[in-house]
């Protein structure tokens, strides 16, 4: 079999260009902490002493609304990611629990804003803000 330089020159050309291709889906690079006690959006990570803490979800937001009379105070929980020192895990926490892990604990303290009640009064994702200490 021959190869004349017109059947090899698209083969030579198709390699070269098969090196050059991009990966549509590569993740990109997290973004920085936000500083210790700062309110972050979900997926946005903080610094909560040694940890850094990325809320990730809200699985419940049964809270009293601002403007009404509960019998029960209701709860936050917010799926979070957590980072230390060579190891990632993800939990539930509770709004005022403490939550402790590889002998560090820290608190989901603060989520915004609080439920209103009244019609439509519904919470966005994109609305919420929450706050971390360690404890």
């Amino acid at each position: 079999m021959r190869l004349t330089l017109h059947a090899i020159a698209p083969l030579a050309l198709a390699a070269a260009l098969a090196g050059c291709a991009t990966v549509p889906d590569s993740p990109q690079p997290e973004s920085p902490p936000a500083a210790e006690g700062s309110l972050v959006a979900l997926g946005a990570p903080v610094t909560v002493g040694a940890l850094v803490a990325t809320p990730m979800e809200v699985v419940e937001d049964s809270r009293c609304p601002i403007n009404a009379r509960c019998v029960w105070a209701g709860r936050l929980v917010v799926k979070t990611r957590i980072d230390g020192a060579g190891w990632r895990e993800t939990a539930n926490l509770t709004l005022g629990e403490p939550y402790a892990t590889h002998d560090t604990a820290l608190a989901l303290v603060s989520g915004e804003p609080a439920p209103e009640a009244g019609e439509g009064k519904q919470t966005l994702t994109a609305d919420y803000r929450f706050a971390y200490e360690p404890r």
